[in-house]
């Protein structure tokens, strides 16, 4: 079959489309057609090795070693085509949505242990093997595959970090970073639980967003963007969903109300802040890290998708051989929403 291979860490070259033997299907497994995977900025910064603290030793997306040839890709969304000794053979046909992760323990609250395209080969490829529990049968959703596939990574780290600062009903949310993957999945989630959201973004991305479900955007690059962010919210904010991280950071202490959240599952713009520890703890507030999701927040996810409650906005579609390309739109950050790979089945 054609996948894509991570040969090594460093720069595109590494990532090689080539012939790969076809996964093997063992007890309690299923094998899935792949017709639509997502790229995430996940598959770049593990093909560089960025995850881990030290630059000389390289690490995948959970900060450990990797295995390589690795065959990339953590979204996926497709059919399955045959099972293994053990599972129900009646899911033969049926489409479904691949959860990325495995955990460390059964339970529905358990941690991410190992991640497709990471620790475990993933859906850059014709066909996936993966435990029947990470499928999820999305038949009858309205969503076509390209959206589909555009959830797991991006929809449920945001769900997860939802989830995580009990955003709910009349809450005002900040999303930070929010036309890209996360971002975007964030302003839609936080909508559809009720929220007020406000979106921080580039310039000319504001139609999108508010289709998306914001109701106010504001440009990243104002130099009073914290300010103008509170002004739109009076009397505080509830929860600040950032992505970003970066100088501006500790500013978003700020604007919080009293008892406020900020949940934070990225650091795009540098992994290291400076805040004011008494505005944080004179007011009660929190920071709380995010990494990805767990069982149950995934399958309220999968929820959302099988009723078509929210619609992952699909940027671009390309085949599996322009992974390249798809890499290079993602990383020059012109996208507005996921950028989508179709393997041969798929196309």
């Amino acid at each position: 079959m054609r996948a894509a291979v991570l040969v090594g860490h460093g720069g595109p070259d590494q990532l090689v489309v080539r012939e790969v033997a076809d996964p093997v299907l063992g007890p309690g497994d299923v094998c899935v057609e792949v017709t639509a995977a997502a790229v995430n900025n996940t598959d770049i910064w593990t093909r560089e090795g960025a995850y881990g603290p030290n630059p000389e030793h390289p690490t995948g997306w959970l900060g450990l070693p990797i295995e390589c040839p690795r065959i990339q890709g953590g979204d996926a969304a497709g059919l399955v085509r045959a099972v293994g000794d053990g599972v129900d053979a009646t899911l033969v046909g049926r489409r479904v949505l691949v959860d990325p992760a495995e955990y460390d323990a059964p339970g529905p609250d358990a941690t991410p242990v190992r991640i497709l395209g990471s620790e475990r080969d993933g859906g850059f490829a014709e066909r996936l093997v993966v435990p029947v529990g990470q499928v999820h049968d999305v038949t009858d959703s309205p969503l076509d595959d390209g959206e589909l596939a555009a959830l797991p990574i991006a929809a449920g780290t945001a769900m997860g970090m939802l989830d995580r600062a009990h955003v709910g009903s009349g809450d005002t949310v900040v999303v930070t970073g929010a036309s890209g993957g996360v971002g975007m999945a964030a302003v839609q989630l936080a909508a559809a639980l009720g929220g007020r959201v406000i979106a921080v973004s580039s310039a000319g991305k504001g139609p999108v967003l508010r289709d998306a479900g914001a109701a106010d955007v504001v440009d990243r690059a104002a130099p009073d963007l914290h300010r103008r962010v509170a002004d739109l919210a009076p009397g505080g904010v509830d929860v600040v969903v950032d992505v970003v991280g970066g100088d501006g950071f500790g500013e978003w202490v700020g604007v919080l109300r009293r008892h406020g959240r900020i949940v934070v599952a990225g650091a795009i713009a540098g992994p290291h802040v400076t805040i004011d520890l008494r505005a944080l703890y004179l007011e009660q507030r929190r920071i709380i890290g995010s990494t990805m999701h767990t069982r149950a927040q995934f399958e309220r996810l999968v929820d959302l998708a099988r009723r078509g409650s929210v619609r992952p906005v699909v940027a671009a579609r390309l085949p599996l051989e322009e992974i390249h390309e798809a890499l290079r739109l993602l990383r020059a950050g012109d996208a507005i929403g996921k950028i989508v790979l179709l393997p041969p089945a798929g196309v």
